[in-house]
């Protein structure tokens, strides 16, 4: 129960702060700008981990709680439970959004660039998560311990990729976190590629840590 609840408050404190930067930066014609979206969702990824990642691992996100578990780094029985903490965090964070800021369109919502074939947003956001995997994967030692440094790794890859590609998909990485903007706010046209493609790109990630590993010993 420790590990679902810093679950879900992690991530509701997560999309609280990254789409409610999206969401004030809507409503206030940019006065948060695009640097300062990235930054919001950097430090408080960087944040959640520091208070999170002894207790539940700090996954925060579906297709990396997928991803451990492929990895054998957690359990595929506690998947389920740990996916519906983070929607519901998610969920709960939009909501509160919801009623603060009625007069949102989006509520942080994700979709490609105008211009921007889906085809290609799903691309994008299967390399994103594939890059944002490995670091994860990477930097720490197991799905119940990050270390100091996997918390400003995982937050500074989260500050790179929705600098530079937050314009043409938003940078989502996290299916948790499109679905409940995108639910909220009406709009779900786009929704499955931001399921679809983050879940692939973590796979992916895995297989490749894989074979490096074994390419190691």
């Amino acid at each position: 129960m420790r590990k679902l609840l810093a679950e879900t408050i992690g991530t509701f404190t997560m999309v609280f702060c990254g789409c409610g930067a999206m969401t004030i930066d809507e409503i206030t014609n940019g006065s948060v700008s695009h640097l300062g979206i990235a930054i919001t969702w950097g430090l408080v990824v960087m944040s959640m981990i520091y208070a999170f990642g002894e207790i539940s691992g700090a996954h925060f996100n579906p297709a990396v709680t997928l991803g451990f578990a492929t990895a054998k780094k957690f359990k595929w029985k506690n998947v389920p439970s740990y996916i519906t903490a983070q929607l519901i965090g998610a969920f709960m964070a939009i909501a509160v959004l919801w009623i603060l800021f009625p007069e949102s369109q989006s509520f942080g919502h994700t979709y490609p660039a105008e211009g921007f074939a889906p085809y290609k947003a799903f691309m994008l956001e299967f390399l994103l998560t594939f890059f944002l995997m490995m670091v994860i994967i990477n930097v720490s030692t197991g799905s119940k311990e990050i270390g100091t440094m996997a918390a400003i790794a995982v937050g500074s890859v989260i500050l790179l990729e929705a600098m530079f590609a937050g314009p043409m998909t938003k940078a989502s990485m996290n299916p948790a976190r499109s679905i409940a903007p995108a639910i909220f706010s009406g709009n779900i046209s786009n929704l499955w590629l931001y399921i679809v493609a983050p879940i692939l790109g973590a796979q992916l990630a895995i297989i490749c840590h894989y074979v490096l590993r074994k390419q190691n010993h």
